[in-house]
């Protein structure tokens, strides 16, 4: 709870949220009676295995549910859009652990150590708001010398998330690297549908199956132009039952192709994807849409968590087992928390309206944590939203007491 604490404040380091230890709110707020020791808290958090962390994050997930929060989020044919994406969050030349990721440099001979993980985050189109699944480490595996990777760790990532939501159906939302055919009867053995990106780099034979399929006039085409962006022309195409490759002829897969020109008929933007969901002439616009909402676990997810407070790629502690992957779980478990009550609260929206951004929001709470005392996080946003600060008691804090090595005040 002082891990995540540190996190739902955006405390810049540990040593920063030390000075929180006497703190009247830290109880009354998070519940944590006594807050440890930088020291101690990189020792507790550094034996816990990631997969602790997983059921908080369900918790939380159970709780939009029965509010009926997710209602905003249904996409196609009752399904809801999950995209997942890797990012690196840690890298040094020095610092490392035996979970660390190794890069080497062939003419230097240098090593360097680093960390990722692999995001899940349930989007739509038109939310602003993303939830966030728990994560899953991209990491050495116990016994294996060589370096975790990201199809790896997916396909890790989504038996647990099927195991924990057995019901939930879900439309998986990836690049390129997805669309092959390990990955796509992983899918399907797991009862989820897909709409994944392909590059005709990758996809020789399935670009080739495109071609044919424009010369028997199988492909439906879709124009027209923005009304945004003058000069701008749009293209919207599909055709179905492909072959994937030649090694997997048996696995048929729908495409969706979409571009857009500019006046001088330049190419602007080109997408294309696969599906094994039927396209139509009424859905295709529909499901373009939901294949480019990929970019928000892109745009909303990591980008917000380096750049607006979080601090996602400061080193808080690596330890020597499962430290920087304890401290990246419960970040992203306070992202989700943000981003639940930014979708369901109308107190924080206001507040965080008020604010103007979420480094300025962020400031203004961990001000008010300090400067007074609050019985709960409604009382907080209340008088940040009504300036009633000025009203407050100051705190009565608690005097630092240091204790030495034999236990004596």
């Amino acid at each position: 709870m002082s891990g995540f604490a540190m996190f739902s404040l955006k405390d810049p380091s540990l040593l920063a949220f030390q000075e929180r230890r006497n703190d009247f709110n830290i109880k009354s707020l998070y519940l944590v009676n006594e807050v440890p020791s930088d020291t101690q808290c990189r020792e507790l958090l550094d034996a816990q295995q990631p997969d602790q962390f997983r059921p908080m994050f369900n918790d939380v997930f159970r709780h939009l549910q029965r509010g009926n929060a997710l209602e905003s989020y249904l996409f196609h044919e009752g399904y809801y859009l999950l995209t997942l994406d890797g990012t690196e969050y840690f890298s040094s030349k020095k610092v490392h652990c035996p979970s660390c990721l190794c890069r080497h440099n062939e003419k230097s001979g240098e090593v360097t150590y680093y960390h990722q993980l692999l995001g899940a985050v349930m989007v739509h189109p038109d939310c602003k708001e993303v939830i966030p699944f728990a994560p899953e480490p991209i990491i050495k595996q116990d016994g294996d010398n060589k370096n975790d990777c990201e199809r790896n760790a997916s396909k890790r990532l989504l038996q647990k998330i099927r195991r924990e939501h057995p019901q939930l159906p879900l439309l998986i939302v990836e690049d390129a690297l997805a669309s092959n055919a390990p990955h796509i009867r992983l899918l399907q053995e797991l009862d989820m549908r897909f709409l994944l990106g392909v590059k005709p780099d990758d996809h020789e034979h399935l670009f080739e199956s495109l071609l044919e399929a424009y010369q028997q006039e199988r492909v439906t085409t879709i124009t027209w132009y923005d009304e945004d962006r003058p000069g701008v022309f749009c293209e919207l195409s599909f055709v179905h039952d492909l072959p994937l490759n030649k090694s997997n002829a048996d696995l048929r897969v729908n495409l969706l192709h979409y571009s857009e020109y500019d006046s001088d008929g330049k190419t602007l933007k080109h997408f294309t994807w696969i599906t094994d969901l039927t396209i139509t002439k009424e859905n295709a616009f529909h499901l373009m849409r939901g294949g480019r909402a990929r970019w928000k676990i892109e745009n909303e997810t990591f980008n917000t968590l380096k750049n607006q407070g979080y601090h996602f790629e400061h080193n808080y502690g690596h330890g020597k087992e499962n430290l920087s992957v304890a401290f990246a779980m419960l970040m992203m478990l306070a992202f989700l928390v943000d981003q639940t009550q930014q979708l369901c609260c109308p107190l924080f929206q206001a507040v965080y309206k008020k604010a103007g951004s979420k480094r300025a929001l962020w400031e203004q709470v961990r001000s008010h944590f300090y400067h007074f005392n609050f019985q709960s996080m409604l009382q907080l946003h209340e008088t940040m939203l009504y300036d009633r600060a000025r009203n407050l008691p100051p705190p009565q804090r608690s005097p630092v007491c240091f204790v030495n090595i034999r236990g004596g005040p």
